[in-house]
């Protein structure tokens, strides 16, 4: 149990002890663009302990829209008597430096998430609705519904001309309507700032392998002059390529590999380059990028 004089330890990256000498700045000044909680409490006070962790949970759950500060009344009397802190448990909450709302008392868990996320909204209600047009706009190309998808992720650049996630996916939107072309120049204009996130550079990649795949040669044919002449590399190389065009990338990459461990330095190293365009088309985590990274360098490395 704390003896007076004691604070509680914060439970939570946006709760704080306060005191006197930082009220100012803990409060006042970080007010003016977060909203500020302040619990004034007592270690001898038994409400407390239960209004405590509940409040805690609350402010922790909101995520950084707003933040709380913990003020021991009797090591800290200045600012609790400024403010007529007349019993405890008294929770003020402060928006741009001036006291905004608050309470007397524990209350019930459920009113206090309530009065938080109040609290929190005072510097704007959470916008999500990009992110959700986003996820709409995937939900629509993953169902085949690709000319839709486009003019979402397009009405979603409108809105926000940075959008990274917007970009990539109207870029894909149109790899499926097999437009490279517009695909490709939807790319180009992207913003110099995130030109070079992974998510551009993965569609950079899916553009790429597209363009190959408009002059990729029948998977039967190059087989068979691949089975005849193991030899031939280009063949395997070209292979590999109609392989990815006809959806069959793990063959495609266990074709890249051995052309790799038979002459690494073919065409200065041209297995292992489309090999890393396929693994930048893929996501990050798929077992097909994973495995066949992990194959790669084991061969780099022998």
């Amino acid at each position: 149990m704390l003896e007076l004089g004691q604070t509680a330890a914060p439970t939570g990256e946006h709760i704080i002890d306060g005191s006197d000498a930082t009220f100012m700045q803990d409060v006042i000044e970080a007010s003016q663009t977060t909203p500020v909680i302040v619990d004034f409490w007592a270690t001898w006070c038994g409400p407390c302990k239960t209004l405590g962790p509940d409040i805690e949970a609350a402010v922790n759950a909101a995520g950084g829209r707003v933040k709380l500060v913990k003020i021991d009344v009797d090591a800290n009397p200045g600012y609790a008597g400024q403010l007529r802190v007349q019993s405890i448990p008294t929770v003020y909450a402060f928006y741009q430096g001036q006291p905004v709302d608050g309470f007397q008392g524990a209350l019930p868990p459920s009113e206090i998430k309530t009065f938080v996320e109040k609290v929190a909204n005072l510097a704007g209600e959470p916008d999500n609705g990009l992110a959700d047009a986003i996820e709409a706009a995937e939900g629509m190309l993953a169902e085949g519904a690709a000319t839709d998808a486009a003019e979402t992720f397009a009405a979603i650049l409108q809105e926000d001309t940075n959008n990274v996630a917007a970009y990539a996916g109207l870029v894909r939107s149109y790899l499926a309507l097999d437009d490279v072309d517009q695909a490709e120049a939807i790319l180009n204009g992207a913003p110099a700032e995130i030109s070079t996130d992974p998510a551009l550079e993965a569609v950079a990649a899916k553009i790429a392998l597209a363009s190959e795949a408009a002059n990729a040669g029948p998977v039967a044919d190059l087989l068979a002059q691949v089975e005849a002449d193991p030899d031939d590399h280009q063949a395997r190389f070209d292979l590999a390529i109609a392989l990815h065009a006809d959806g069959q990338t793990q063959d495609a990459v266990d074709t890249l590999l051995e052309l790799f461990r038979r002459d690494r330095d073919w065409q200065d190293g041209a297995a292992k380059a489309q090999l890393f365009k396929v693994f930048d088309a893929l996501d990050a985590k798929d077992p097909i990028a994973l495995n066949g990274r992990r194959k790669l360098s084991s061969m780099i490395f022998a």
